[in-house]
Protein backbone atom coordinates (compact mmCIF):
# COMPACT_ATOMS: atom_id res chain seq x y z
CA UNK A 1 0.00 0.00 0.00
CA UNK A 2 1.37 3.40 -0.85
CA UNK A 3 1.79 5.61 2.72
CA UNK A 4 0.33 8.58 1.29
CA UNK A 5 -3.14 6.63 1.42
CA UNK A 6 -5.39 5.98 4.76
CA UNK A 7 -5.38 3.40 6.38
CA UNK A 8 -7.99 2.49 9.08
CA UNK A 9 -7.69 -0.33 11.85
CA UNK A 10 -10.64 -2.41 9.95
CA UNK A 11 -7.95 -4.70 8.04
CA UNK A 12 -10.57 -5.54 5.30
CA UNK A 13 -11.08 -2.17 4.26
CA UNK A 14 -7.14 -1.89 4.49
CA UNK A 15 -6.88 -5.09 2.03
CA UNK A 16 -9.71 -3.64 -0.06
CA UNK A 17 -7.99 -0.09 -0.88
CA UNK A 18 -4.67 -1.80 -2.09
CA UNK A 19 -6.81 -4.50 -4.51
CA UNK A 20 -9.01 -1.52 -5.42
CA UNK A 21 -6.51 0.62 -6.50
CA UNK A 22 -4.58 -2.11 -8.46
CA UNK A 23 -8.06 -3.31 -10.17
CA UNK A 24 -8.81 0.53 -11.51
CA UNK A 25 -4.87 0.71 -12.79
CA UNK A 26 -5.80 -2.79 -14.57
CA UNK A 27 -9.11 -1.52 -16.32
CA UNK A 28 -8.18 2.29 -17.04
CA UNK A 29 -7.71 1.73 -20.63
CA UNK A 30 -9.83 -0.83 -21.96
CA UNK A 31 -11.05 -0.78 -25.17
CA UNK A 32 -13.64 1.95 -25.99
CA UNK A 33 -16.50 -1.08 -26.89
CA UNK A 34 -15.79 -2.78 -22.89
CA UNK A 35 -15.73 0.51 -21.25
CA UNK A 36 -19.42 0.19 -19.69
CA UNK A 37 -17.49 -2.82 -18.03
CA UNK A 38 -14.66 -1.14 -16.86
CA UNK A 39 -16.86 1.73 -15.38
CA UNK A 40 -18.55 -1.07 -13.38
CA UNK A 41 -15.37 -2.58 -12.04
CA UNK A 42 -14.42 1.17 -11.22
CA UNK A 43 -17.93 1.76 -9.34
CA UNK A 44 -17.67 -1.57 -7.44
CA UNK A 45 -14.39 -1.69 -6.40
CA UNK A 46 -14.68 1.71 -5.02
CA UNK A 47 -17.87 0.75 -3.12
CA UNK A 48 -16.10 -2.29 -1.12
CA UNK A 49 -13.34 -0.34 0.16
CA UNK A 50 -15.92 3.03 0.97
CA UNK A 51 -18.29 0.89 2.26
CA UNK A 52 -16.06 -1.20 4.51
CA UNK A 53 -14.94 2.46 6.05
CA UNK A 54 -18.01 3.97 6.49
CA UNK A 55 -19.35 0.47 8.39
CA UNK A 56 -16.30 0.55 10.53
CA UNK A 57 -18.02 4.45 11.42
CA UNK A 58 -21.08 3.00 11.64
CA UNK A 59 -23.44 0.84 14.83
CA UNK A 60 -26.11 -1.52 14.47
CA UNK A 61 -28.11 -2.55 11.56
CA UNK A 62 -26.62 0.20 9.43
CA UNK A 63 -22.91 -1.30 10.12
CA UNK A 64 -23.79 -4.28 8.64
CA UNK A 65 -25.59 -3.17 6.27
CA UNK A 66 -22.72 -1.48 4.54
CA UNK A 67 -20.82 -4.34 4.75
CA UNK A 68 -23.31 -6.52 3.23
CA UNK A 69 -23.18 -3.81 0.14
CA UNK A 70 -19.25 -4.22 0.32
CA UNK A 71 -19.73 -8.73 -0.24
CA UNK A 72 -21.76 -7.26 -2.94
CA UNK A 73 -20.02 -5.18 -4.56
CA UNK A 74 -16.36 -7.80 -4.44
CA UNK A 75 -18.63 -10.67 -5.56
CA UNK A 76 -19.42 -7.96 -8.86
CA UNK A 77 -16.45 -6.88 -9.10
CA UNK A 78 -14.95 -10.46 -9.93
CA UNK A 79 -18.07 -11.46 -12.57
CA UNK A 80 -16.83 -7.86 -14.22
CA UNK A 81 -13.53 -9.33 -14.47
CA UNK A 82 -14.25 -12.16 -15.40
CA UNK A 83 -16.11 -10.69 -18.50
CA UNK A 84 -13.13 -8.79 -19.53
CA UNK A 85 -11.08 -11.55 -18.85
CA UNK A 86 -13.37 -13.71 -21.47
CA UNK A 87 -12.97 -10.36 -23.67
CA UNK A 88 -9.11 -10.67 -23.83
CA UNK A 89 -9.16 -6.68 -22.77
CA UNK A 90 -7.42 -7.33 -19.49
CA UNK A 91 -4.35 -8.80 -18.71
CA UNK A 92 -5.43 -12.29 -17.31
CA UNK A 93 -2.85 -12.91 -14.84
CA UNK A 94 -3.22 -9.43 -13.38
CA UNK A 95 -6.70 -9.77 -13.12
CA UNK A 96 -6.68 -13.16 -11.10
CA UNK A 97 -4.86 -11.77 -8.68
CA UNK A 98 -7.09 -9.06 -8.07
CA UNK A 99 -9.88 -11.48 -8.00
CA UNK A 100 -7.94 -13.38 -5.17
CA UNK A 101 -7.65 -10.27 -3.41
CA UNK A 102 -11.04 -9.77 -2.98
CA UNK A 103 -11.55 -13.18 -2.37
CA UNK A 104 -9.97 -12.54 0.66
CA UNK A 105 -11.72 -9.12 1.15
CA UNK A 106 -14.80 -11.06 1.11
CA UNK A 107 -14.02 -13.52 3.42
CA UNK A 108 -13.07 -10.98 5.97
CA UNK A 109 -16.03 -9.00 5.24
CA UNK A 110 -18.84 -12.25 5.57
CA UNK A 111 -16.88 -12.79 9.23
CA UNK A 112 -17.83 -8.96 10.51
CA UNK A 113 -21.06 -9.48 9.13
CA UNK A 114 -21.33 -13.14 10.91
CA UNK A 115 -19.37 -12.83 14.13
CA UNK A 116 -19.40 -15.81 16.23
Amino acid sequence: MHDSQPRTDLIAHNVALEDASQTLALVRRVPTPFKSLSDQVIRAASSVAANLNEGNGRFGRDRFNHWRIAYGSAKEVDTFLHLLCGAGVVDTAQAKSASDLFDQVRAMTWRLIHPK
